[in-house]
């Protein structure tokens, strides 16, 4: 009879960001623009790497596929966002549940992957300029983005395969925006420790590889700079990794949050506030920080307007 009860509950109800009917309409009008905002810069910006044959060098291949990953993160999730604006209430059966987060849990990982890749790209840059063409050739390049995506497949097949061991008996009102991990722990009949475990073990670790990766490198970038006595090239160096750095901030300092505190620790409102910020915000800002400060995709761009016009 428990399990005839557990099995039927196959569909969630997501809260989304507020109840309160005089906010929904301006937040649905916000984030519209920003999701709009979002797409047309990230596919932009990979335009404009494909189009000019002089960013297909290491450092633009990797700020392409960043791009990818930031369209697909925010198209994972934000359009179900803007629905539940509009909708009294949003219902999601328990395979669209399972499928937004397995896109989401390889998007996120993948980018974390990326982000790393992008760090050693520019501590061999910096610290070897001579070795450069060597070390980051195009056959590394493709090996580390490989590896990136298929680390965040595997990464999110584990998750996933563990989700179904899982049943929803006891409720299915879901206090999130999308369907994540978390959330869906919380509401289970199921004794989910060992999810937990799970959980807490590989974007323990994922997380660990990859900011101490970005960590490493950038120190040594630091130490590199410090060591130069021309201000021009200090310049220089600060300005093309203290984007990445920016970003690397922006995305790690809600992860570790929300995936590395234990769960009695986190609120559902906290919880929306972080994942707002890696899954909305970073993707929109993530062209911006790295265009607005880079000298040879701001000159591409010249040059295809006024080639266009």
């Amino acid at each position: 009879m428990e399990k005839e009860n557990a099995t039927l509950l196959t569909e969630f109800v997501l809260t989304g960001l507020t109840h309160q009917p005089e906010w929904k309409i301006p937040l649905f009008l916000a984030f519209l623009v920003i999701y709009l905002i979002t797409i047309v810069g990230n596919l932009g910006l990979i335009t404009l790497i494909w189009n000019d044959p002089h960013l297909h060098i290491p450092m633009y291949l990797f700020l392409g596929n960043l791009a990818f990953v930031d369209t697909w993160l925010s198209s994972t999730v934000t359009p179900n966002m803007l629905i539940s604006f509009l909708a009294k209430s949003q219902m999601m059966s328990l395979s669209e549940c399972m499928t937004q987060f397995f896109s989401f849990a390889i998007s996120l990982t993948t980018e974390c992957f990326l982000l790393a890749a992008m760090a050693y790209d520019r501590y061999v840059a910096i610290c070897k300029p001579l070795l450069y063409p060597v070390i980051m050739t195009n056959a590394l390049c493709i090996r580390l983005l490989v590896l990136s995506f298929l680390g965040g497949f595997l990464h999110a097949t584990i998750h996933e395969g563990f989700l179904f061991r899982l049943t929803f008996c006891n409720s299915n009102i879901i206090h999130h925006f999308y369907c994540d991990i978390i959330p869906l722990l919380k509401i289970s009949c199921t004794d989910s420790s060992i999810n937990y475990l799970v959980l807490y073990v590989f974007a323990g670790l994922i997380q660990a590889f990859t900011i101490l990766t970005v960590l490493v490198s950038y120190t040594s970038v630091l130490f590199t700079i410090l060591k130069k006595k021309s201000v021009k090239g200090i310049r220089k160096a600060l300005s093309t990794c203290g984007a990445h750095l920016l970003s690397v901030f922006l995305y790690y300092g809600p992860l570790l949050f929300m995936y590395v505190l234990p769960a009695s620790l986190q609120a559902n409102d906290q919880d929306m506030i972080d994942s707002l910020f890696y899954t909305v915000i970073i993707p929109f800002l993530n062209p911006f920080i790295y265009s607005l400060r880079n000298r040879q995709v701001i000159d591409s761009l010249k040059k295809t307007l006024k080639g266009k016009f």
